[in-house]
């Protein structure tokens, strides 16, 4: 049963699994009911993430059969669940990657929850915000400052916070060279926020409209992603999936310099030789999720720094479309799935 004075049933889009062809398929469920220690959140809108494809295309194991995607959900408190006590209803939040974890390990217990054993993640292991509403814990929600508009708040809350992750990850030092591997949502936001600290950004990254942005952003160079800097690199990310990019990010270092891969998911990497690529001490590192602190760290950054995301922004009803341009590489930035936009 719904919420009092919510309706019955809403719209969402559904993860297809193996069965049929396409990525995702609408649906009516019922509004879900937060359970103790949740709230509801009526969604305004929900950025559209690589991790999507990765789980709607199979590339993640399926931990949710048929799970309603998407993880960068902005929208208001619509009901609370017992034993809540963080918001009211009303109050904009938003929905992250990172829906919860156990407490208890080494990890957690370390400040490290992003490796928590146990940790759940929205819209892989519950449903999330490719729907008229969600629920999340609100211990893992974070507050959106009303004058934010929905569609530059929601990719905040994972290309955002992961390509902060992935900057500190990356150990680039003051004033240094950075390279950035693709240039989607979270890129764009990586190289505003390490522009913005006084390095110098280098982007190699496949499509024409993709390098533009870049340097209408400030980088100092925008090329292909299988070629070679300019410069010796301090420091780079890997924010495409592509695992044979990564001889080529590590042949662009200078001797002491770290590569962090920053995806969920990153295709075969091949064979590596040593000398050409390690030696003199390169490193490389993952990333995995996030911390709700870095999230919190993130945001305060963004807010003060005024970081902006180059939205291209779709009706909630074209969330198949979203994801397929997504794949193909049709636009630069980010795509956000809009229910204030209705054509």
């Amino acid at each position: 049963m719904s919420p009092a004075g919510l309706p019955e049933s809403m719209s969402a889009w559904e993860a297809v699994g193996g069965e049929d062809h396409g990525r995702v398929r609408g649906v009516q469920r019922p509004v879900p009911s937060p359970a103790p220690g949740e709230v509801l959140v009526a969604v305004e809108a929900c950025g559209v993430c690589r991790t999507d494809l990765h789980v709607t295309d199979g590339d993640l194991p399926e931990h949710r059969p048929h799970v309603v995607p998407g993880h960068e959900v902005v929208g208001r408190v619509a009901a609370l669940g017992p034993s809540t006590s963080r918001f009211t209803p009303g109050d904009r939040v938003g929905v992250p990657w990172l829906r919860s974890t156990c407490g208890a390990c080494r990890w957690c217990r370390s400040g490290r929850e992003n490796l928590c054993p146990r940790a759940r993640f929205t819209g892989w292991d519950e449903d999330g915000g490719y729907a008229d509403y969600t629920t999340v814990p609100e211990a893992y929600a974070y507050r959106i400052p009303d004058d934010l508009p929905a569609e530059q708040a929601a990719p905040l809350l994972c290309a955002g916070i992961i390509g902060y992750r992935a900057l500190r990850r990356a150990s680039l030092p003051p004033g240094g060279r950075l390279g950035l591997y693709g240039f989607g949502a979270s890129a764009h936001l990586t190289a505003q926020l390490a522009l913005a600290q006084g390095a110098e950004v280098h982007v190699l990254t496949r499509g024409e409209e993709a390098q533009r942005l870049a340097l209408e952003l400030g980088a100092t160079s925008a090329g292909p992603a299988d070629g070679m800097p300019p410069v010796p690199l301090d420091a780079s990310i890997l924010f495409a999936p592509a695992g044979d990019l990564v001889p080529t990010a590590l042949a662009g270092l200078e001797q002491g310099g770290t590569l962090a891969l920053a995806g969920i998911h990153v295709s075969d990497i091949p064979t590596l030789d040593y000398q050409a690529h390690l030696f003199r001490e390169r490193t490389v590192t993952s990333v995995t999720a996030n911390t709700r602190r870095d999230g919190e760290e993130f945001l305060a950054l963004a807010a003060r720094l005024g970081l902006r995301c180059t939205v291209t922004t779709y009706p909630f009803a074209a969330a198949p479309a979203a994801l397929d341009d997504l794949s193909n590489g049709r636009f630069a930035g980010v795509a956000v799935l809009s229910h204030a936009t209705s054509d």
